[in-house]
């Protein structure tokens, strides 16, 4: 690793009931400068692992995606910070090209990075999930978090640059937890859409849910992920269907309590 060029990095992680990951997560990033991790008030043994790897250690109650990922970017004491979830891991060959930038003379904002995830004990190269590019080295100055719930992310108002090297996620322990944490994600979704106007047709709950599958199966080569990719197809496809029914559910009650 060649730290000749690079300065201070505040790394920021997002937990709650994170104990099977944050030890391995936290290990990944043991390279930075400092280490914040911003728990929403876990019951397992999350914060007590966390604490072995930094004394910045902050528990508070969820305050929602974008605003607990502000809040851990707010407590960063350097310029340049790296945010990650605790399910995530820096990949060495990442590590060593973030620690090979020049960030003291960068023109750079923000840089994104390919994140690599493993599913059913193999990892997913194609089915709309590679290379799922992510901004998460950012300068926190000129940059802030926004998007909507549950996917928040960085706004960079100037130079965003590319690294080449891989993020690995670890993103579901199984089917179950994919398709709970998929019928949480719909109803935010749906909540946030219906928020900012927009609408639930025939067309979103027929057409987009069949699009979804054909573009992820075959346009995105989901085939060649063998039975993983079939299953992300399918699953991905039924998230869009639950989106718009649950926004038009939603649209639904709203234009029954006006009445």
């Amino acid at each position: 690793m060649n730290k000749s060029n690079t300065i201070a990095v505040s790394v920021t992680v997002r937990t709650f009931n994170e104990e099977s990951n944050i030890r391995d997560c936290l290990e990944s990033v043991a390279w930075a400068d400092e280490i914040i991790v911003v728990d929403s008030e876990s019951s397992d043994a999350t914060v007590e692992i966390a604490r072995e790897y930094t004394d910045k250690v902050i528990v508070r109650p969820w305050a929602g995606h974008i605003a607990t990922s502000q809040f851990a970017t707010d407590q960063a004491k350097n310029l340049w910070n790296f945010s990650i979830d605790a399910d995530e891991r820096v990949s060495p060959a990442l590590r060593d090209e973030i620690l090979s930038l020049d960030l003291q003379n960068t023109p750079h904002d923000a840089f994104d990075m390919p994140r690599l995830h493993f599913f059913m004990q193999r990892w997913i190269k194609h089915s709309g999930w590679y290379p799922d590019r992510n901004i998460r080295l950012f300068r926190k100055d000129r940059c802030s978090w926004g998007g909507y719930a549950p996917h928040d992310k960085i706004q960079v108002p100037g130079s965003l640059a590319r690294l080449k090297n891989d993020l690995y996620h670890y993103i579901y322990r199984d089917l179950a937890h994919f398709a709970s944490t998929k019928n949480s994600y719909s109803t935010l979704t749906a909540i946030d859409h219906n928020r900012t106007g927009r609408r639930a047709t025939l067309v979103h709950f027929t057409l987009r849910p069949l699009y979804a599958f054909f573009h992820r199966y075959l346009v995105r080569l989901g085939f060649l992920d063998g039975l993983a990719g079939f299953v992300i197809s399918v699953m991905e496809a039924h998230c869009v269907f639950m989106k718009y029914v649950k926004l038009y559910e939603i649209q639904q009650k709203l234009r029954r309590d006006d009445q």
